[in-house]
């Protein structure tokens, strides 16, 4: 697979961030059941285009990122947070996600934040590896915050500077 191109998402992605998003659903990651049509869509007033960085493989989108603010908080305008992570199934293990979080790390710097964060089940085991080996680090774990599957699960926090 050849390195994907990473841009910013334009209103014409949505459709086809819908489908990956849903087709990516997982519990895995997933706190929220699987959705059910009618879909909502995609793009919303909390999180448009701008808000996305995708990744473009072969004249398709194979994945995406969100970066949003934790926070609504003047005092935490320094943050930015990565609230959405998917990667189409046939492009995982091809350095998708790691040019994702790469390019967020790179988009929350031009945007002047200081610090990048994000939230991570405890299970995930691939997505942790992954964010450790792009530098973030454990900084807190919410132990059996959610209830998945019959079971309880932590909530990790991670986070590093910029």
């Amino acid at each position: 697979m050849p390195e994907p191109l990473i841009r910013t998402a334009r209103s014409g992605d949505e459709e086809a961030l819908g489908l990956l998003d849903r087709a990516a659903w997982s519990p895995l990651h997933a706190v929220r059941p699987r959705d059910e049509p009618p879909y909502e869509p995609f793009f919303n007033e909390r999180f448009g285009p701008r808000d996305h960085l995708v990744a473009e493989s072969g004249g398709r989108l194979v994945g995406y990122i969100r970066i949003g603010f934790p926070t609504p908080l003047a005092s935490n305008a320094h943050v930015r947070q990565i609230q959405g992570l998917a990667v189409a199934a046939g492009a995982r293990r091809h350095g998708v996600g790691q040019a994702l979080v790469r390019a967020a790390v790179e988009e929350a710097r031009r945007q002047g934040a200081r610090r990048i964060t994000l939230r991570v089940l405890g299970h995930n085991e691939p997505a942790r590896a992954l964010y450790a080996s792009e530098g973030f680090a454990v900084e807190g774990i919410q132990p059996g915050e959610f209830h998945l599957d019959g079971r309880y699960v932590d909530d990790v926090l991670m986070g590093r500077g910029l």
